[in-house]
């Protein structure tokens, strides 16, 4: 490991187009929107999200961001965190979790404890 903060994270990141961002509401309904993280200092920014993240982000600033495989077979990068307004109309989300997952194809845990093919990644 480098030493940098986050380079584990923004290596992964590097092999994705976009992300989905997913916050809930008060009644717990997920809310997903497409957007475009950058990793600084150990933080995502996004630039702008809409007045229903912005609002559910205000009462549960716990999120998750996923990035989509290309294919089927490939890896979803998921990172949870905690979300906060940035200058309007942006958001910074704190990685408290990241991990790349698939579906794995074999019975029982991975090595992990993960019952699919997980691999955590280093925030640190």
């Amino acid at each position: 490991m480098s030493g940098v903060p986050g380079t584990e994270l923004a290596d992964a990141m590097d092999g994705y187009a976009f992300a989905y961002l997913m916050t809930v509401t008060d009644a717990g309904e997920a809310h997903a929107v497409a957007v475009q993280p950058r990793l600084s200092a150990g933080v995502l920014q996004i630039d702008a999200v809409g007045s229903r993240s912005r609002g559910n982000i205000g009462a549960h600033p716990q999120v998750s961001l996923v990035w989509p495989p290309a294919d089927f077979d490939g890896y979803s990068l998921i990172v949870n965190g905690t979300a906060q307004p940035d200058d309007q109309p942006g958001i910074i989300v704190t990685p408290t979790r990241a991990v790349l997952h698939r579906p794995h194809e074999h019975e029982g845990e991975s090595a992990t404890g993960c019952g699919s093919d997980c691999v955590p990644l280093s925030l640190e």
